[in-house]
């Protein structure tokens, strides 16, 4: 379980440009939970998936994980059972290394190793195993360089790679953006394989509305640090495209009135 608890979070502070992002914000993420969440640039999206993972400290309130606070947890250690997929391909692996390289060092997350150890050859069969449920061919590139692979087959490393080591929770920030449209549903498809089979508590941020309503049991959206719809089980199930349009531009309205 994830738990924010009247989160306060103030950027450029004391400026001119002050502005509050998150006021007494609360946001509760039951375990296994596969939660997509939709809303306008600025909404505070990402920044919720940050102050969560730890890249983005909290001005004020209270962070748990599983019951326990994280708050004033660094991020390194938040991550021992955080996974994350970031928008970008090229970041969550090493372009200069190869694939079993990465693989490698994604096996020994926060483990103590030196480089000379950082790949084990006798796990090479299982890593094949691994890529090869990807059906993408990966498994048969095992000492090309990751720099050389596709958007796609990057995307799909660093899914794998990011639930090598035993997690509880996995971060996916808009990590279908950068792709063509088959490629992103073929990560998709395996987004949510990988997250029944593990059993994972996944918060995945979208602007893609179809996968937002295709994939996961909860649907949130958020405008100006809030959470302004939360759509559950059979809500969730019989939501349509066009209702979370009609709030998009009921927003887009408002604020183009407010101007």
């Amino acid at each position: 379980m994830i738990e924010l608890s009247k989160i306060n979070k103030i950027y450029n502070k004391g400026t001119v440009n002050e502005t509050q992002l998150f006021k007494d914000f609360n946001f509760k993420v039951e375990n296994q939970d596969f939660i997509s969440v939709v809303g306008s640039n600025g909404s505070g999206k990402t920044t919720m998936l940050n102050m969560i993972c730890g890249s983005v400290p909290i001005d004020s309130g209270l962070i748990k994980i599983n019951g326990q606070s994280v708050t004033k947890m660094k991020e390194f250690q938040r991550y021992k059972k955080i996974g994350r997929v970031y928008q970008n391909p090229s970041m969550g692996t090493c372009d200069t290394m190869t694939i079993l390289e990465n693989m490698s060092l994604a096996e020994n997350k926060g483990k103590m190793f030196g480089l000379s150890l950082g790949t084990n050859k006798k796990r090479i069969n299982y890593y094949k195993e691994l890529l090869a449920e990807l059906n993408i061919g990966l498994e048969d590139k095992m000492n090309v360089k990751v720099g050389l692979l596709s958007g796609g087959q990057r995307q799909a490393l660093a899914l794998i790679m990011s639930v090598m080591t035993p997690i509880d929770i996995l971060i996916l920030d808009e990590h279908t953006a950068a792709l063509d449209p088959k490629t992103a549903e073929t990560i998709m498809m395996l987004t949510d394989k990988v997250v029944r089979e593990k059993k994972l508590t996944t918060i995945m941020v979208t602007h893609n509305l179809m996968y937002a309503i295709k994939y996961g049991n909860r649907l949130v959206m958020m405008h100006e640090g809030n959470v302004i719809m939360d759509k559950k089980g059979e809500e969730k199930k019989n939501a349509k495209i066009d209702d979370l349009l009609d709030v998009f531009n009921t927003i887009s309205l408002e604020r183009g009135n407010s101007l």
